[in-house]
């Protein structure tokens, strides 16, 4: 048995004697004893499962959840006014939220450290296979030009499978870096394991779609694991020092792609080369000199809802990113500094959720777990508003809970009830050690 304390702003574990007789066990285990001892069926679980979700499970993250979702709607359906599709996308959105809530008590029931146990390699192949699909002809183009999606015969909707694989590939990474505990998180041998797990699965994203702001959110998911699991500050220097010297070695060789492109103009941009001005505002840079422009018109209150002149014009921004990678402006725009910074407290509220339920989970697993989110929230939030800044190139991330898209929304519902799920098997007060937080 484990307890979560925070030490220099770290995770640290604290083991306690088996001073219970029974495993803490989830909905799902208590469901089997259940149906062998009342004979109970499926109805019947999903009743017991849909009582103790409203008894145990965090109310409060999915009231924040829900809240952001609503306001990114509000933005959607803003946004989207200027196509005249009858508001086409902000149902889809809408029906997403819905599927999304469904997901998130789903997932509240499910005892993810049983079912990542028992079925890790199945875990492992479903997220290989999956972003592998778009390597087949069920690719398919994305709105923007990406070529991240697929679409499966009969489905609705299009898929992002990287998107939806970064719910899995949290869960193996912790389960991961649980089971290499004993080994010690900092030995060679561990590193090399929980990162080369984490650099082929990066490989396999970029090779398959070239999403590289999707390969980013990955690599950063494992620096908070890491980080969190304990694993020594020497590793994280060394990889940046690896980094770095690969960076300047590859550069010369890949500074005229036009993904390379996209950091330059921003660094121009910042040091206001004045030899690039075109390129930094008409050229490369155009999308994020539109995305300011919007921001900065908002003032401190904003233009107004459906007032933004910006916003509601046909041409004003390339087509179908204002209600994507760029609705942060949107909300800059028509609802002005106080918008956006109801919108960032929004959000943060949902990390520091994460966060603390971490500090409360029964076992090191579990809370590698919600780090493991909260780290996949941080980085895509800090990506996408800096893109937006221009302070960040473009790398095709949305806004958590914000943005349009199916995929990402029902995505992270369920990465939100996972939370969840760890939040209802936290271990009780009486056994938390208390000494040092």
């Amino acid at each position: 048995m484990f307890t979560l304390a925070a030490k220099d702003g770290r995770i640290h574990w604290l083991e306690f004697p088996p001073l219970l007789p029974y495993r803490l066990s989830g909905s799902l285990t208590l469901c089997v004893s259940r149906f062998s001892q009342k004979g109970g069926g499926p109805l019947s679980w999903l009743r017991d499962s849909v009582r103790e979700f409203f008894q145990k499970g965090d109310l409060l993250l999915l009231g924040l959840c829900v809240a952001a979702s609503g306001y990114g709607l509000v933005l959607i359906f803003s946004a989207t006014r200027y196509l005249g599709d009858n508001n086409r996308k902000v149902l889809v959105q809408a029906a997403a939220i819905l599927l999304g809530v469904l997901v998130y008590i789903f997932f509240s029931a499910v005892d993810i450290e049983l079912i990542t146990e028992k079925s890790w390699k199945l875990l492992l192949v479903f997220n290989v296979v999956f972003v592998l699909l778009t390597l087949t002809p069920l690719r398919v183009e994305g709105t923007n030009g990406n070529q991240s999606w697929i679409h499966i015969p009969g489905f609705p909707v299009n898929l992002q499978p990287a998107e939806i694989v970064k719910l899995t590939f949290v869960l193996l990474l912790a389960w991961q870096f649980h089971k290499l505990q004993e080994r010690g998180l900092s030995k060679p041998f561990s590193v090399f394991q929980t990162a080369g797990h984490t650099l082929f699965m990066c490989g396999i994203v970029a090779v398959a779609s070239g999403d590289f702001g999707m390969v980013l959110t990955y690599l950063f998911i494992f620096v908070t694991v890491a980080w969190a699991g304990g694993v020594k500050k020497r590793w994280f220097l060394l990889a940046l020092v690896a980094a770095v010297a690969a960076v300047v070695l590859i550069w010369p060789h890949v500074s005229g792609d036009y993904r390379m492109r996209r950091f330059t103009v921003v660094i121009d941009h910042l040091t206001g080369n004045p030899d690039t001005l075109q390129e930094q505002t008409l050229g490369t840079g155009y999308q994020q000199s539109r995305s300011i422009l919007y921001i900065g018109s908002g003032g401190l209150f904003g233009q107004g809802f459906l007032k933004g002149v910006q916003t509601q014009s046909y041409n004003s921004m390339p087509k179908y990113v204002r209600e994507t990678d760029e609705i942060f402006a949107v909300c800059g725009e028509e609802f002005g500094l106080v918008g956006c910074a109801l919108l960032l407290l929004l959000l943060s509220c949902i990390i520091l959720r994460c966060v603390w339920v971490a500090r409360k989970a029964r076992s090191p697993q579990s809370a590698l777990i919600a780090m493991g989110y909260a780290g996949m929230l941080l980085i895509q939030i800090a990506v996408n508003v800096g893109m937006c800044l221009y302070i960040f190139p473009v790398v095709g991330l949305t806004l958590p809970f914000i943005s349009y898209g199916g995929s990402s929304i029902v995505t992270m519902f369920a990465a939100m009830g996972i939370v969840s799920s760890i939040k209802m098997r936290s271990l009780p007060s009486w056994l938390r050690d208390r000494s040092k937080l």
